[in-house]
Parts: structure tokens; sequence; C-alpha cells
């Protein structure tokens, strides 16, 4: 269907392009320098602008768009100095906001997309966009273009509507053009718009393209990528960061007497913002963050949805991780309000993260529209090396093809002889980081093992073995995968470390020089920090206790001058740490543990850095700038964390290497 809807600039408004000169930035902010695309190329843009930097963590204790808005670009610093001004995006009288390649990486969070509409952006244009942020923008209605049609709006060009939403299906186009999704799911409840149930022929499929067929509403079909439908949703979950925002939307949409159709199907956790109030910059916010709480548990009591709120300050833990273990189970379709939602795709599960406005719609109906992605296989061969780990396979990922775009807005499949001798924690960490690699959602084919685990770890599992494993998704011998089958040899990979700024940038530790890491040198540290969904498991606990046991019995212990911190995924976490007493192995060695939650990961807890001069090193799944304080902060292993720890120093793990060397001076 062609629109007779034109796409025009406003005379009286103005483009804001985020630039790598960044004073340039701010001179467009304060008025006295207005660009054009014609005059600038790709290079001149920032890249992987990430959700941290549109709105950082405080900036999402306001759960209002509108107050949101006011920091609209918190995160974008220049000498310890904001770029954007409160209120600069806001009073600049901006229409349209330019940027380069990955537009949105990081965080799911719908914060970000919303600080610039409630600024009044009504167009963003970028060379590439990360999937989610994509999604995010287009269900607020936003207009999505690339530099090209700028450069000939800026010429005075009217553009029908039709150039913007071709790159989409059928059914995006509609919501596009009806501004956004609350107002297409309103009409699509009402009748006055339906989704086309597919054509697709048979074919072999992908796991994904497996579980989205299995799914579709109105029953089984066939499905291939860019085919657009609805499909049932199995579970989900929110947490205090975002269930007030999905509270909030329903009751602006349906009223305060909403109710949800199905809440069994859903939680809410208590995880993220649990020790915000002990970390110095949050403080301030403390009264915002009861709020959060407050408002969550409100929508907790008035909808009905499971409670995995924290007990006597105490969390059951990280929500992805806690998922996983309690009701994620082979085939099922996960949507939540978390990027790293993608961790259940572990459990051979489809699942990733979605923005709040499109959790308060699929929780509202049981059902959620899809554009069927891409799928790129991962073929695991070989075994992994001592002292290499699933977090190195995709540190080598990263920096391999998720920073050449392979991975873009692709289903991350894993497969191979590699992946089944790989425990069910290590391959939740494959699916976790699927999303530091821009990827739609990670997914591990599932085996015997997996139904071992879910067993063991549900012990009100009612159902059968065999029940479990006719649960199970293997994909079809000759499906397509648009993105290559890559084979990955793991007993070529070595320890990795990510240079602090993003994920991609990671460097092997070098085979001629024992440990250390190669392209880093001597770098001393002053935090070591393990935990968060991506490396606070069971098997994670074990990699730190197994280094700080070798580093006691060398009569070793934390370096002077490093802070190291262990923080719990879970509750079920610690209780095996107590018994395999692993809980004295850390205390001996001068470690600090933590309970269960986010913690230093999204920068509101004990770990985090606390002047630019600090530097850490860290499990966690990413570490763009400001994030987990204002240091430099570097990504590796558990293994290479805890034995960085007791080395004062960034180092790869050796068995026996603490007996071998004097502590370090420093």
């Amino acid at each position: 269907m062609t629109s007779t809807r034109t796409i025009q600039l406003d005379p009286t408004k103005r483009i804001l392009f985020l630039t790598k000169d960044l004073d340039l930035v701010a001179k467009q902010i304060r008025g006295e320098l207005d660009l054009r695309m014609e005059d600038l190329s790709v290079d001149d843009l920032l890249d992987d602008i990430n959700t941290d930097v549109m709105t950082p963590a405080w900036v999402c204790f306001d759960h209002r768009p509108e107050d949101i808005a006011l920091n609209a670009y918190a995160g974008l610093m220049k000498d310890g100095q904001r770029v954007i001004p409160e209120r600069g995006l806001m009073d600049g009288n901006f229409e349209a906001i330019v940027s380069g390649y990955r537009k949105g990486t990081g965080s799911s969070r719908e914060t970000a997309p919303q600080c610039e509409r409630w600024c009044g952006i009504r167009y963003v244009f970028a060379a590439s966009f990360a999937p989610i942020h994509e999604r995010n923008n287009l269900n607020l209605g936003q207009i999505l273009g690339d530099h090209e049609q700028l450069r000939r709006l800026q010429a005075g060009e009217a553009l029908s509507i039709d150039e913007f939403t071709a790159p989409y299906d059928p059914v995006t186009r509609v919501m596009i053009e009806m501004g956004g999704l609350f107002p297409f799911a309103k009409a699509l409840a009402e009748g006055e718009v339906k989704v086309p149930r597919p054509d697709t022929p048979a074919r072999p499929m992908t796991i994904a393209e497996k579980i989205i067929a299995s799914h579709l509403v109105g029953g089984p079909s066939p499905v291939k990528p860019g085919d657009a439908v609805m499909v049932k949703v199995d579970g989900g979950y929110s947490h205090e960061f975002t269930t007030a925002q999905v509270h909030y939307f329903l009751q602006q949409e349906y009223g305060k007497g909403y109710t949800l159709p199905d809440p069994s199907k859903f939680a809410v956790f208590e995880d993220h913002l649990l020790y915000a109030d002990g970390v110095k910059k949050m403080m301030p916010f403390a009264a915002k963050i009861g709020t959060l709480r407050a408002m969550q548990t409100e929508f907790m009591r008035h909808t009905g949805v499971r409670d995995y709120q924290a007990r006597d300050g105490i969390s059951p833990g990280i929500c992805h991780e806690v998922a996983r273990r309690d009701f994620i189970d082979p085939g099922d379709f996960i949507q939540a309000t978390d990027s790293h939602t993608c961790m259940g795709g572990g459990n051979d599960a489809l699942a990733y993260g979605v923005g709040a406005t499109e959790y308060a719609s699929l929780i509202a109906s049981g059902s959620t529209f899809v554009n069927v992605p891409e799928s790129v296989r991962f073929e695991l061969v070989g075994d992994l090396r001592p002292g290499v780990t699933a977090k190195d396979v995709m540190l080598f990922i990263l920096e391999r093809y998720a920073r050449h775009e392979v991975t873009l807005d692709r289903v991350m499949e894993f497969g191979g002889p590699g992946l089944a001798a790989m425990s069910l924690d290590e391959r939740a960490t494959l699916a976790n980081m699927a999303t530091e690699c821009t990827a739609k959602a990670g997914i591990c084919e599932g085996d015997g093992a997996l139904v071992d685990w879910i067993v063991a770890n549900r012990p009100g599992e009612t159902r059968s073995r065999d029940e479990l494993l006719a649960k199970l998704v293997a994909p079809d011998a000759g499906a397509t995968y648009d993105g290559g089958v890559h084979v990955i040899d793991l007993d070529t990979l070595r320890p990795m470390v990510a240079h602090p700024g993003d994920p991609d940038r990671g460097v092997p530790s070098d085979p001629t020089n024992g440990a250390l890491i190669a392209d880093i040198g001597e770098v001393p540290i002053d935090i070591a920090y393990g935990g968060s969904c991506t490396a606070g498991k069971v098997d994670d606990f074990e990699m730190y206790a197994r280094v700080c046991a070798e580093a006691v019995a060398a009569g070793r212990k934390v370096a002077d001058g490093v802070d190291f911190y262990i923080q719990f995924g879970s509750e079920a976490t610690a209780r095996v740490a107590k018994v395999r007493g692993w809980l004295e192995v850390f205390e001996k060695v001068g470690a600090r543990i933590i309970d269960p939650g986010c913690g230093a990961c999204i920068g509101c807890g004990p770990g985090v850095s606390e002047t630019p001069d600090q530097v850490t090193v860290s499990a966690i799944n990413r570490n763009f700038q400001g994030r987990s304080g204002p240091g430099k902060l570097y990504l590796a292993s558990p293994l290479t964390v805890a034995a960085s720890a007791i080395a004062g120093r960034i180092v790869a793990y050796e068995a026996g290497m603490f007996a071998r060397e004097a502590a370090p001076a420093r």
C-alpha cells in the first residue's frame, strides 16, 4: 500500500549532529552552530552511542518520559563535564538527531529514545541502529532514516513516508503510519487492522525460526526471515528499573483498573537497585529509587504477577539467572524489559529484551508482533584450553565478528561438539552476551545435559525427563543462515581482555609472555569485580574459588591497594558457595562478598570506580564509559579477574601461577 503522506523538515526547527568532535556538539546545543549533512561524512559522526550515554542509570530513576527528557544525553561527557546540560536538548528547538553506526547499543532501556522524543525529536538518522533500540524508536512513533535521506531533506525536498518505511515489513509500516505501538495495538484489538498469517511454504528452519513458527497466533506454520507475525508469549518479567514505567503506561492506555489475561506467566524482580543507596553518587536519588520500588510492589499486587522482590533486603537473584533456573523451558518464547533477557537462550529458548512500551502491550494481550529475524550460526569444535572460558569465547566473537556487524540484529545460534562439552552455566554466558554483539538474541542447542540441569535446579519439577527432552528444539538440516556458519576451534583460543570503552575491543593473552595480556602490558588495577548475570553463576564462583584457593595455598592474598568484590548472581549460587566452603576461601584471601544483585554492573553497588584514574578489571558483560563509574574498566573472564586481584595487575590465570611468583610491589 502506497501512502500519500510526505516528510519535510520544518524550517523553523534545527537538527543536532552528534559528531566525534564533541566541541561541535556543544556549540550546536548553545545555538552557536548549525551543520548540514552535505558537509559531513559518516566518519565525522559518533558511532556506537550506547543507551547508558543517552540516559545513565540515575536518569532512569524518573519513570515519566517528560522528566527523563530533561537530562537527555547526560552521559555524553568531555573532560568530566556534560556536553549536553540539563534541558540542553529540550530547549534547543531540534526536530532531528544524527549519528553514525550502531546507534543505541547496550541496554534495552526505552528511556533512551524517550529522552529524544519528549525533547521534540521526530526524526532519527543513523548509518545503522542496534536492533532493540531501533524497535523502541519505532514503538514510540519515531521516523528513522539514513544520511542520504537527510541530505535530500536539508536540500528542501519532500520525501514520501514510504521511503522511510520501505525497509520494514508491512505490519511495521502500518504501525509507523499510525504513530507507534499503542495506537496500533488498540486498532488491532478493535479489528481495524490485521496481521496476516505467513504464506511461507515448508522449509528447513533454524532454532529461532522453529520456535516462532510453533508460537504463531492461530496455530503453527512455517516462517522465514522478514515474515511479520503475531506470536504467543510463554512468559516474561520486569525489574524495579522498568516496572514503574510499565505500570504507568498501562494505566495511561487502559485505565487504573486494567487487568492482565494471564499474570501467572509474568514476574517482577528486585535486583538492580538494592545497593544503589550505598553508592555515593546515587545517594541524592534515594527518594526516586524508593518510588520505583513502591510502584513495582503496587504493580505486583494490582496484577498478581509472580513476586521475586527482596525479602529482608536480600534479593532472590538477578532476573536473568533466576528465570533460567526457575521457569524458562526449551522451546519457550520469552520477553522481558532488559537487554540480557537473551541469557534464557542458554536453555534452548528464544528470549530477548524489549522496551517498556512493548512489554506493557504484550502482557496486556498475551501476544506480540515479531518480524522473524535472520540467524548466524557459530559451530564450536574442539575443547577449551585450561584457563579459557565461555567469556573469552564471547570476547573473541565480539572482536572478530560483532564489530564487523556479522551479528547485527541476527539470532546467534550456538552448536557443535564444543558447545556440548560446555556446562549449562557456560552456555548461558554465550547467550547472555549476544546483546553485546548487537544481536537479536543468542540461543544454544539443547541436549540431555540441559534437561538434567533443569530437573536438578527445580525441586518441584513434575514433568518427566522424556517430557522435557521432547521440548528440545534443534535446527533443521539445510537451514539457511543469512549471517553464515562460522566454525570456531576452541583449542586455538586464549584468555581475552577487552579495552575500556567497548566490549568488542578484545585482545588475547600473549603465549610468548606467560600470563601477560598482549597489547595491554603492565596494567596495575585498583578494583577487581566478579559478579553480574554474566559472571555470578555457580561455575563462575567455582572459578573465583579455584584461583583464591591456589592463592591461599601459596600464602598470597588480594594485592595491596586492590579491592576485590565478588557478588552472587542468585541465592541458589550463594547456597552452593556456602556448602562447598568457598566463602571461607574468599575470606582468607581478602575478597569482599556481596549478596545477590546487579550492583556495580550498572553503577549501582559496591565495586564502582569513584575517580577517572581508577582502573577496574571486571567480569561483567559491558564496559561502556561511565557504566560502572568514571574509571577505566577492562572486561575479562572470572579466572582473569580473580588472578588479577591477587597479582595486582591484569594477568591471565595459569594453574600454579602464584606458587611461582612473588607478591607484587605496588
